[in-house]
């Protein structure tokens, strides 16, 4: 496995914490920066909602990245399950232009994705992205790149991306034509049946490793 090479030691003032409610004053924020930033790159993003994103916090499945004594927003991810809890991804990941460069987006990965693993242990985590260093992130923590057919079929997921009608992400044309089977984007997969036995790249605060560790055992959503 690559994930030794994930740690990093960090002294640049920016925590990243498992959101809750306290948190939902960013959203309008994390909104404005997800969509700009998909403008600047010329692709696409599945839409959501003020409340949705909210809820995500409430619910603890997301994690938000805070900057300074001041707690400046600096990035951002949530996380979904699908297909009856099968499946889990982690979306939105997002860091604010002014700070780059701090590795928050792999801090931010390995703190979703460790989350997604004790919450939902026996889930397999997919994505699909265009983003050459979400690839990356993603390929050292365990994932590899799959056809379309092995990621959930559950069409609320799909729903996220829009239809030529109703268009979420400029490229759901794409999809729609191919019939869910390519975008521009590229599917990747985890599945915790082939990495048994392997520590998680992060260490979660205990608060947290016992709140998922108690959704789990209800089989929470």
């Amino acid at each position: 496995m690559m994930k030794d090479k994930l740690k990093f030691d960090y002294d640049d003032g920016i925590k990243v914490v498992v959101a809750d409610a306290s948190h939902e004053k960013y959203v309008d924020e994390i909104l404005a920066t997800i969509t700009d930033s998909a403008k600047k790159r010329g692709s696409g993003i599945a839409s959501r909602t003020h409340e949705y994103l909210a809820t995500k916090m409430k619910e603890r499945k997301a994690v938000i990245a805070l900057a300074g004594p001041e707690e400046e927003f600096a990035g951002f991810c949530y996380i979904e399950s699908w297909g009856n809890k099968h499946y889990v991804a982690n979306s939105g990941l997002i860091v604010k232009e002014k700070f780059r460069r701090h590795h928050l987006a792999t801090r931010i990965k390995m703190m979703a994705f460790s989350l997604s693993r004790l919450r939902w242990p026996h889930a397999k985590l997919f994505g699909l992205t265009s983003q050459t260093a979400v690839m990356r992130i993603n390929t050292a923590l365990g994932y590899v790149p799959v056809a379309f057919s092995e990621l959930t079929d559950d069409d609320a997921y799909w729903k996220g991306c829009g239809t030529p009608e109703d268009p979420h992400c400029i490229n759901c044309d794409i999809l729609a034509r191919s019939g869910r089977k390519y975008c521009v984007c590229t599917g990747m997969l985890y599945d915790p049946a082939e990495h048994e036995g392997e520590p998680l790249p992060v260490e979660l605060p205990e608060d947290v490793v016992k709140m998922a560790k108690e959704a789990a055992a209800r089989n929470e959503r």
